[in-house]
């Protein structure tokens, strides 16, 4: 495998320049997000806040502890999911295959709630580290459902309606036990099921930060050897790959990325599958060492860009932030089942 990381490429113009449009992009909505709100707070008081000029102000307060941890938040975890749903797809050779329709998300929601009860009516609170384990768990739960189906199935399509299968099983064994909690802070798991950024606050952050973090450098480090699996698993052997390790590190790592995001924010739909769809489309390339950076900084922009327009469009009232992004989501998500659908036609 060593051998796959010695080769190296300059990047081509093309690329270098919507690289560096995704990274304008990225820092233009990560200020709009934190200067545009139901608040009115002008650009001057909110720079001398970030300053350290107006620390106790209630504008320091709606900057520095809701914004700014929201804000970083949607960035984190929306480059995390893009980059789960970019490893579903290259694991199952798939490019609609991602953690929401797979049933990896409903499944982390589960496992979730059910520690959330049983930690919170014994102890009244529950770390963050416990709730990411919690649902890595339920992920690999349903991941490992949906690759005992794989083995009896021949077509991809139906792979993916038996991962959406899985997924509505988990969405009600969730919503049922939420129904019938007796405590009013579980009773509020009715929110977070739903998917939301908000209540996040700077401890939330530093946590999912290495999370995140660990996850994505992880990710990276095994683009060369992604892009000699996608050729093909014989053609990877031969390049000096270890496959079934590879096949191991990319469930591993993808169930840790959408653990992360469900842990924090609640099952978030359809950016796994649209976001990878949309930088193909942009970068016309299938490089993973082009399109793992790409989508992590598409996840970021696709969520900071639909939680700005989830808590402004309709304020004061908050839409989910799963609604927005099924909103933008969903028609990618058809327009590559078509593109798929041609060129199987084609074939």
């Amino acid at each position: 495998m060593k051998r796959l990381f010695l080769q190296t490429s300059p990047l081509p113009l093309r690329t270098a320049v919507f690289f560096a449009v995704f990274l304008l992009l990225t820092a233009a909505l990560f200020c709009l997000n934190l200067f545009v709100g139901s608040a009115d707070i002008s650009f001057g008081e909110a720079f001398r806040v970030f300053l350290g000029r107006s620390g106790g102000t209630t504008a320091a307060s709606i900057l520095l502890k809701i914004r700014l941890p929201r804000t970083i938040a949607a960035l984190l975890l929306g480059g995390a999911l893009a980059l789960s749903g970019y490893l579903l797809q290259t694991f199952f050779h798939n490019p609609i295959a991602g953690p929401f329709v797979l049933g990896v998300s409903s499944g982390a929601k589960l496992t979730v709630a059910l520690v959330m009860i049983l930690v919170i009516s014994s102890l009244h609170t529950v770390s963050s580290v416990v709730m990411i384990l919690a649902a890595f768990a339920g992920s690999m739960l349903s991941l490992g459902l949906v690759l005992a189906v794989s083995q009896k199935v021949q077509r991809m399509s139906m792979l993916v309606v038996c991962g959406v299968m899985i997924g509505y099983i988990c969405s009600a064994a969730t919503d049922f036990i939420v129904t019938f909690a007796d405590n009013s802070e579980i009773v509020n798991l009715h929110n977070w099921s739903r998917g939301t950024f908000s209540g996040t606050s700077m401890d939330n952050v530093k946590v999912m930060t290495v999370v995140v973090l660990l996850g994505s450098v992880g990710t990276f480090l095994l683009a060369k050897p992604i892009g000699a699996y996608r050729l093909g698993e014989s053609y990877a052997s031969n390049l000096g790959v270890n496959v079934r390790r590879l096949r191991m590190l990319l469930i591993l790592l993808s169930g840790l990325l959408s653990a992360c995001v469900t842990a924090f924010a609640g099952p978030v739909s359809f950016v796994g599958i649209a976001v990878p769809h949309i930088v193909r489309t942009v970068f016309r390339t299938s490089k993973p060492m082009v399109l793992i950076p790409a989508c992590f900084l598409g996840g970021g922009i696709f969520c900071m860009l639909c939680d700005m327009i989830a808590r402004t469009v309709f304020a004061p009232t908050e839409l989910s932030i799963s609604t927005v992004t099924a909103i933008f989501g969903a028609p990618v998500v058809i327009a590559a089942m078509l593109g798929r659908k041609r060129g199987d036609g084609h074939a």
